[in-house]
């Protein structure tokens, strides 16, 4: 059985309330070896590291701050976070945090809280950085702020994943500038306006990642239905028409970068 990892989940949403146990056994089914999953806030982390914490060969957890959840006072919210960073490990000595997100941009609801969102982002890059973890950047209708944010970073080893890419060749060759970085793809590439199929050629595939975003932007055929990790298996597919190679091969070189980035 092909192993894939889905680099970027919610299970933890309460989407999944009724039913994580069939979901969680659909993804093991389906060949999920490792769901990544990224935090959104401070109210939001209990219930992402109980999901780990019931199924710990599998969930890995990330710490961040999402740029939609900045409340007025969000230093406060990433104070806390920093806390949980700082003193949560396993007992092993190593950190339970693979990776720090899901932060970055996003100016599509408001635009008015731009300084704070960048504010917010360059803490988070300082937590990847201090703590040797790749960062998981959202972006939304902000791809120039966001590459005006990076290109501050560019020879500090910063690394991590582009989440959700949908961008356009031009972003796509900007972006592939930052060398410590691939690019996470999931359901969109499956949309028929995408211009992903016509995008990813230019972008080596070892810098590739998948990823479902669920409960959001469910593959082709469940388009408009909620998502999860089993569906992953419907972008492996179309991502391999792209490459012009097998499902097994996407889900291994996947698997490896992914395994490469999370040090997994």
């Amino acid at each position: 059985m092909r192993r894939l990892i889905d680099t970027h989940c919610h299970v933890y949403d309460e989407a999944f309330s009724d039913d994580l146990p069939q979901v969680m056994d659909r993804a093991l089914e389906a060949g999920l070896e490792y769901l990544l999953l990224p935090n959104i806030n401070p109210d939001t982390l209990d219930g992402l590291l109980a999901v780990c914490d019931r199924w710990p060969d599998v969930c890995r957890p990330m710490t961040g701050l999402h740029p939609e959840d900045l409340a007025d006072d969000f230093r406060s919210q990433l104070a806390c976070l920093k806390e949980g960073l700082d003193t949560d490990r396993r007992p092993d000595g190593a950190h339970r945090f693979i990776g720090i997100g899901e932060t970055g941009l996003d100016l599509y609801w408001d635009k008015s809280r731009l300084d704070d969102q960048i504010e917010s982002f360059k803490v988070q890059i300082g937590w990847a950085l201090e703590y040797d973890l790749p960062i998981v950047i959202h972006s939304r209708d902000s791809f120039t702020q966001l590459y005006d944010v990076l290109s501050n970073y560019r020879d500090c080893g910063l690394r991590g994943i582009f989440h959700c890419f949908s961008g356009d060749s031009a972003q796509a060759e900007a972006l592939m500038e930052f060398g410590g970085f691939m690019f996470g793809i999931g359901g969109v590439l499956t949309y028929r306006k995408s211009v992903l199929p016509s995008v990813l050629p230019i972008i080596p595939m070892d810098r590739v990642v998948l990823e479902t975003d669920c409960p959001y932007l469910s593959p082709v055929p469940f388009r408009g239905k909620r998502n999860e990790p089993s569906y992953i298996v419907n972008t492996a597919v179309a991502l391999a028409q792209v490459y012009g190679v097998s499902t097994d091969e996407v889900a291994r070189v996947t698997r490896e970068n992914a395994c490469r980035m999370f040090r997994l």
